[in-house]
C-alpha cells in the first residue's frame, strides 16, 4: 500500500487528470489513470501540483531586520550596505537565528522548500557565519539551506577578507561568494574573482558571486567571472548573481558577452524586486529598470533563475517569502508577457532556480522526492497572475502546510449570491 496518492492533479508541463504516486518520501510514479491504494489519498480537483519554490538568491542574516537601526532613507544600495555595517556591531546570534527560524516559517507556508542564503564573512567573529548555521541545522528538517561565504565588505578591500571567508568555509558553509564591483578597483575586483574562483576550485566548491550589482555598464567582472570558469573547469557550478549593469550595456559588447556566459556554462540570478527597487536610483528620466536581461540570456540557452533576495531588511522594506510574487515582478519587468515568456518565469522561480542550486532529487518524476505544492490554480500563468493560495505543501512526502481555499461570497443588488 502507498504512503500517499495524489489524483486528478494537473502538472507544470501542462498534463491533466494525472495521479502522482508516493512511498517513503519519494515519487514512485506518476501517471494518469493510476489505479492504486494508499494510506492517504486526495483528490486534486485539477488543482495545479508543482515542485517546491525555490529561491536561490537570499540574505537570511539580514532578513526581518527592518528598522533597526534605522530605515534606509535613500532606498540605495550603497546606503543598505552601510545601514548593514551600523547594524551589524549590534547583532546576537540568538537574535539572528530566530530572525532566520521566523522567516523559514513563512517560506514553507509559501511552498518555499529550499533557499540559498548567502551569508556575510566580513566581521573576524563570523557572528552570522555561526548563526546561520545553527539555524541551517534546526530548519533541516523542513527546509533545504545553502549557505554562500559573502564578503559583503570586498575580500580584497576589507582587512582579513580573505581568511575570514576561508574559515567560513572551514566551518561549513556550502560555497564559495564574492562582490567584485564593491572592492576598490575594477582591477582588484578581477583580481578578487580570480583568486575566489581558485579557491573554489581548491576545495571542490560551487561558486556564486553577486556581480557587476550597478548601473554602470562599465562593471563587467560577469566576463572575467565567465572566463575563469572556463581556465578552471568550473562548468556547471558557477553563478552570476544580480548582474544588473548589463541593462546599461550597449548591445554590440552584451552581443559578445552573452555568448560567452553560455559558453563557460555560467548561470545567472535575477532579483526582480530588488533589481527594479535599488538601481536607477541616479538617474532622473528616462529610468532604468536595471534588472538584466533575462529574455536574452534564456535564448542564448543560459539558466537563469529570480530570487528573492531581500524581505524587511536594510535593502527592501517589503516582502514575505512569495516566489509567486518575484515572478510576477520579473514578467512584468523583462515584459515577458507572451504564453511562453510567462510559463519560463516560472520555471525561473522552480526547475531553473533549483538548476542553479544543484538539487538533484527536485521534479515531479519516479525516484524524485515527494516535495511539491497545491496550488489553487489551473496552470503556472494562473499561478503567477492570482499569487495562487498554497493549499498543502509536502516535503518527502510529509504534510507541512495546509491553507484553506481563497474564496469571496457576492452578495451584490440585483445578483444571485454566489462564490467567486
Amino acid at each position: 500500500m502507498l504512503d500517499l496518492l495524489i489524483t486528478h492533479a494537473t502538472l507544470p508541463d501542462g498534463r491533466t487528470d494525472m495521479a502522482v504516486a508516493v512511498q517513503d518520501g519519494r515519487i514512485v510514479e506518476v501517471s494518469a489513470g493510476l489505479n492504486a491504494t494508499a494510506h492517504d489519498t486526495l483528490d486534486a480537483g485539477g488543482q495545479l501540483l508543482t515542485p517546491p519554490f525555490c529561491d536561490p538568491h537570499f540574505h537570511m542574516d539580514a532578513t526581518l531586520s527592518y528598522g533597526l537601526p534605522r530605515v534606509n532613507q535613500s532606498g540605495t544600495l550603497l546606503e543598505g550596505i552601510a545601514l548593514w555595517g551600523e547594524l551589524k556591531p549590534l547583532l546576537t546570534e540568538e537574535a539572528l537565528v530566530e530572525r532566520a527560524l521566523a522567516y523559514g516559517d513563512w517560506a514553507v507556508a509559501k511552498g518555499l522548500l529550499a533557499i540559498r542564503s548567502h551569508v556575510d564573512t566580513s566581521d573576524p567573529s563570523l557572528l552570522p557565519v555561526r548563526a546561520m548555521l545553527e539555524a541551517k541545522k534546526r530548519m533541516a528538517p523542513y527546509l533545504d539551506v545553502q549557505l554562500v561565504a559573502f564578503p559583503q565588505d570586498g575580500v580584497l578591500r576589507s582587512p582579513g577578507g580573505l581568511d575570514n571567508l576561508k574559515r567560513a568555509l572551514d566551518l561549513g558553509v556550502d560555497v564559495v561568494g564574492g562582490i567584485p564591483h564593491f572592492e576598490r578597483t575594477m582591477s582588484d575586483g578581477a583580481a578578487s574573482v580570480k583568486l575566489l574562483c581558485e579557491l573554489a576550485a581548491e576545495r571542490g566548491l560551487p561558486v556564486d558571486m553577486h556581480c557587476d550589482e550597478s548601473d554602470d555598464p562599465l562593471s563587467r567582472h560577469i566576463e572575467t567571472l565567465a572566463c575563469e570558469t572556463q581556465r578552471l573547469g568550473l562548468q556547471g557550478r558557477v553563478n552570476g548573481s544580480h548582474l544588473t549593469s548589463m541593462h546599461s550595456m550597449d548591445n554590440y559588447y552584451v552581443s559578445k558577452l552573452i555568448p560567452l556566459i553560455a559558453e563557460s556554462g555560467v548561470s545567472a540570478v535575477a532579483n526582480p524586486l530588488i533589481n527594479i527597487t535599488l538601481q536607477g536610483r541616479h538617474d532622473t528620466y528616462p529610468k532604468r529598470r536595471g534588472m538584466t536581461r533575462v529574455p536574452e540570456l534564456m535564448a542564448a540557452g543560459v539558466t537563469v533563475a529570480f530570487g528573492h533576495d531581500c524581505v524587511m531588511d536594510p535593502w527592501y522594506s517589503l516582502g514575505s517569502g512569495d516566489m509567486l510574487e518575484v515572478a510576477h515582478m520579473g514578467l512584468h519587468v523583462a515584459q515577458m508577457t507572451s504564453q511562453a515568456g510567462m510559463r519560463q518565469c516560472f520555471d525561473a522561480v522552480t526547475v531553473n532556480a533549483a538548476k542553479v542550486m544543484g538539487l538533484a532529487s527536485y521534479g515531479m518524476e519516479a525516484g524524485k522526492d515527494a516535495s511539491f505544492v497545491l496550488l489553487q490554480a489551473r496552470d503556472p500563468i494562473e499561478a503567477i497572475r492570482l499569487r495562487a493560495t498554497r493549499l498543502k505543501v509536502w516535503r518527502k512526502g510529509r504534510l507541512l502546510s495546509e491553507m484553506a481555499p481563497a474564496t469571496a461570497r457576492l452578495s451584490l443588488p440585483g445578483r444571485e449570491e454566489n462564490p467567486l
